[in-house]
């Protein structure tokens, strides 16, 4: 484990110990995903150069690329001036960052006005996921 003592310090986790963490393609500034962070996945990923996340759902830390092999690997770690957002510059790995089998998370868009909006999926689906996910 890092050295905690300085860098860790200045970060604001909300109450159960997590933060929102934005992944930005390093290459593009392409927004990839939202994910969270507690202390240890942050640490983690400070130590390997690879993204390290908590799962809300899991419940335990989730090494990014773990089942897909879309692994991202981290370029620069930047805070916001609250110290409460992480944000990774990375490098995706198969260029496939999206569990739905797209490059970013961030794929819907609101269309129409605010009476007959809708979302329109506007990127496509590079992979189809049951092949990633076996």
């Amino acid at each position: 484990m890092t050295d905690e003592s300085n860098w860790l310090d200045a970060i604001q986790f909300d109450d159960q110990g997590l933060l929102p963490a934005i992944a930005q393609d390093v290459d593009t500034g392409l927004v990839l995903m939202v994910a969270w962070m507690n202390a240890e996945a942050l640490d983690e990923t400070v130590s390997t150069g690879r993204a390290v996340y908590w799962s809300r759902s899991r419940q335990r830390l989730w090494r990014k690329g773990e089942e897909s092999g879309h692994v991202q690997i981290v370029h620069e770690i930047r805070l916001d001036c609250d110290g409460d957002v992480i944000l990774l510059k990375v490098k995706q790995e198969g260029g496939i960052a999206c569990h739905t089998g797209r490059e970013s998370c961030f794929f819907r868009r609101l269309d129409g006005t605010a009476n007959q909006a809708s979302w329109s999926a506007v990127d496509p689906v590079l992979k189809d996921p049951e092949l990633i996910y076996k």
